[in-house]
């Protein structure tokens, strides 16, 4: 399963990533976290001294390793952050997503990577995350396998199709006005692509906060993680396990996690989905910039999923 994080910056979703993350692999669960995140702290939250590979960094040859033999696609040049797979392509499994690191608690570490001095004033940041876009679109993951990523603060996930590419998104909220509004936006942006949304109420107090998140996002409202001395020990780089988590902390994250369960594979919107922002992609800017018509790319005959696998 595919569970993106958002929310607003300082909201504490990178945070929220990580315990998540470590949940997962503590109950034996495969996990790979990926920072997709234009301020790269994953590694920091999970211990680590240096920062993954940087996938940015590898687009070039991410694409022509995921084309494969696709005749629809000519060369890495061809491609897209939103190419689609077709016959031909090379499609991944789990165990085959590339440039991760292990951590000390047990989840992988992928990261976008940060800008460089190349791409200050001249790139956008979504020129890194294209590449997490590519492996999601080509990953084929099978049950219990779990893929969780910190995406960019704020409405800035629907700057890509990115925020399709998920079982679950979940929307880190603290229980402010502030907080509740990216909610807000989030869901009125999401409508329609029957992309599911549960909000994780962060940095809760007492009573009020709850009644206050219940009142603004109603039983949008998964679970909430109370104010937590184990949790600010995390941010502020002292030992830290999930032991020291409070019991309530606990069993925010186990309601989490039987919430992103509870999801429906749907590889048929996936390849709806793909296919549709492919399209808008091209003509609003990609076949004038690779003076190739990549409607051709998609490939009719091509099924999302395990069957794709099998063939």
């Amino acid at each position: 399963m595919r569970v993106a994080f958002v929310g607003k910056g300082g909201s504490g979703k990178t945070t929220m990533s990580a315990l998540f993350s470590r949940y997962l692999s503590a109950q034996g669960s495969p996990v790979t976290a990926v920072d997709a995140d234009i301020n790269q702290h994953l590694a920091l939250i999970f211990g680590l001294d240096a920062q993954p590979e940087p996938l940015g960094a590898h687009l070039d040859e991410l694409k022509d390793w995921l084309r494969g033999d696709n005749p629809r696609i000519p060369s890495a040049a061809a491609m897209v952050k939103t190419t689609p797979p077709g016959r031909g392509s090379r499609l991944l499994t789990y165990d085959d997503l590339p440039y991760s690191v292990p951590t000390p608690d047990g989840p992988l570490l992928m990261a976008t990577g940060p800008f460089t001095d190349d791409d200050l004033g001249v790139a956008c940041y979504h020129s890194k995350v294209g590449a997490v876009e590519l492996l999601l679109n080509h990953l084929v993951d099978g049950p219990g396998e779990y893929v969780v990523v910190d995406m960019t603060a704020g409405a800035d996930s629907f700057a890509s199709g990115l925020f399709t590419r998920f079982d679950l998104t979940v929307l880190v909220a603290e229980p402010t006005r502030q907080g509740v509004s990216v909610y807000q936006q989030y869901r009125e942006y999401a409508a329609s692509y029957e992309v599911p949304i549960v909000v994780l109420g962060n940095k809760v107090h007492d009573q009020a906060d709850v009644d206050f998140l219940h009142e603004h996002v109603g039983d949008d409202l998964a679970a909430w993680m109370e104010h937590s001395a184990a949790v600010r020990a995390l941010e502020q780089g002292r030992v830290f396990t999930l032991a020291d988590l409070e019991p309530h902390n606990n069993d925010a994250l186990a309601l989490l996690r039987k919430h992103l369960d509870a999801q429906t594979k749907d590889w048929a919107r996936f390849g709806r989905q793909t296919a549709e922002f492919h399209l808008r992609n091209a003509h609003a800017w990609a076949n004038e910039r690779t003076g190739l018509d990549l409607a051709v790319q998609i490939d009719p005959a091509f099924e999302y999923g395990p069957a794709s696998l099998r063939e």
